[in-house]
């Protein structure tokens, strides 16, 4: 008699524990979330960029920072237009945008710039490809000069 309660009750836990998976919205997450890349920023120098990146669904968003590009004076916040543009194995090219910087007031404070947000297909592997920021007259372009460490964000 025993038995058949327990067999009874394993039952049917197993089966509410696969109906909440069931019923749970699908998650889903860009590997790695942090990487590394090489970058040349023209008149501002070479060096070593970070990304984060983060999703949700088809909604994707990346930060960007490098200490190649500092501060020589003030930026409000959330002023700078910024294009962050990635690419795929095949070319194709994915665009993130973004008017969310933090305020950049001190002398020799590093560039930052994020989150920038874009769409992505499940599954795409996006490489760092360039960035571009505008205030007014001032424009900074960097161009990745090395593959992302650990590798590509699959979305």
């Amino acid at each position: 008699m025993k038995l058949s309660i327990f067999g009874t009750g394993t039952a049917g836990a197993a089966a509410l524990a696969v109906g909440a998976l069931v019923m749970a919205p699908s998650a889903s997450a860009v590997a790695p979330t942090t990487a590394t890349v090489q970058v040349n920023c023209g008149d501002w120098g070479s060096g070593q960029a970070r990304l984060d990146a983060r999703q949700d669904g088809t909604a994707a968003a990346v930060t960007f920072s490098t200490p190649v590009v500092w501060a020589t004076h003030s930026f409000p916040a959330d002023s700078m237009q910024t294009t962050l543009t990635l690419s795929d194995a095949h070319g194709a090219e994915v665009t993130f945008t973004g008017q969310s910087n933090p305020a950049w007031t001190l002398l020799g404070q590093a560039y930052n710039s994020g989150p920038l947000t874009g769409t992505v297909t499940p599954g795409e592997a996006l490489e760092v490809k360039s960035l571009t920021s505008t205030y007014g007259t001032f424009t900074m372009h960097c161009t990745a000069t090395s593959l992302q460490n650990p590798g590509p964000f699959v979305f």
